[in-house]
């Protein structure tokens, strides 16, 4: 397990991070989503023993970071922002460097370099020259020398950043495959990878942890859908405009929706080449199941049904800017 208490960390008497607490389970992926200066690395270089606090507690398993910084780093793999690569080096000469600076042994390193090179997928670049790989395939080599002596705690900041859409996918099958083998710490601002590699999260804004649990967890206790979005084929006799509105009459559609409790208004659009109308509804409350009733119950054909806006997306404005920590 890894537990943080109270940890507060300031620079020139501005509080740069805490106190924060909290607490990893073993085998656990865990995401920090903030803002860029929510103190999201601040928490990071110090659990990974690049940072030492200015008060507060961390340790790694049963050793304390603080007292034992050393024991703690061959715990701890740590892949910053830029990760720490020498460009002039070919992939393999550099991974058993990164293995013997942590310790390990000419055998050990012999053992351990075939596992990571298939865990990061550099096996067809083994042998080239790091500099002369893409940025992706850079951000591996940064991952794989994080995780050459095989360590408890995967660290990685803003793994992602940088990548085109191809690399990010691959990126983030690479670490949901290395959650197998490692507990594995994420931060990032970028919702999807977040959501979509981590079990629990911990959203931070200003230095402090505004809210913290699954996506389930935080969406289904902290917010409501307020925008529905559908489209409903045009029934074949009316005289509905072609334009968008928000009072039209002759729209027998809209006109159902509004009947609808919870619905505060209704825009409309047509989209020609379906013969349908898309509708955006502003909503009190989630009405997506009262509006599917009513919309089939009057004889439409509903075509799609869904929320406009992503409710982790939802979820985590809305603290931050609660939180005071809204700079975009």
């Amino acid at each position: 397990m890894i537990r943080v208490e109270n940890l507060s960390k300031f620079y020139g008497g501005k509080r740069a991070l805490g106190p924060v607490s909290f607490a990893i389970e073993d085998g656990e992926t865990v995401g920090f989503l903030g803002l860029n200066g929510a103190g999201k690395t601040t928490a990071l270089r110090i659990i990974a023993c690049d940072l030492r606090p200015s008060a507060g507690t961390v340790s790694v398993g049963d050793v304390d970071a603080i007292a034992h910084p050393h024991e703690v780093r061959k715990r701890v793999g740590f892949v910053p922002e830029f990760p720490p690569i020498y460009q002039d080096m070919d992939v393999t000469d550099y991974l058993r460097f990164a293995g013997r600076l942590r310790g390990m042994s000419g055998a050990e390193v012999k053992q351990r370099l075939p596992v990571v090179l298939e865990r990061t997928h550099l096996e067809d670049v083994a042998g080239d020259v790091i500099g002369h790989l893409s940025h992706g395939y850079r951000q591996r080599v940064g991952v794989a020398q994080a995780i050459m002596h095989n360590p408890k705690l995967l660290i990685l900041d803003e793994p992602t950043r940088g990548l085109d859409p191809v690399q990010i996918v691959e990126m983030r099958n690479m670490i949901n495959g290395l959650k197998e083998s490692h507990t594995v710490l994420i931060s990032s601002h970028i919702l999807p990878e977040i959501s979509q590699t981590c079990d629990r999260i911990l959203v931070l804004g200003k230095g402090e942890i505004l809210a913290s649990g699954t996506e389930h967890e935080l969406t289904s206790g902290l917010i409501e859908i307020r925008k529905v979005t559908l489209v409903v084929r045009e029934p074949k006799a009316t005289d509905a405009a072609d334009g968008p509105g928000d009072d039209k009459i002759d729209d027998p559609v809209a006109t159902c929706l509004r009947g609808v409790a919870g619905v505060s208004s209704v825009a409309s659009a047509v989209i020609e080449r379906e013969s349908a109308r898309i509708y955006h509804l502003q909503c009190a409350r989630d009405v997506r199941a009262d509006v599917s009733r009513a919309v089939v119950g009057a004889g439409y054909d509903l075509l799609k049904l869904d929320h406009s806006h992503s409710e982790l997306e939802r979820i985590f404005l809305d603290l931050v800017q609660g939180g005071g920590d809204a700079n975009h």
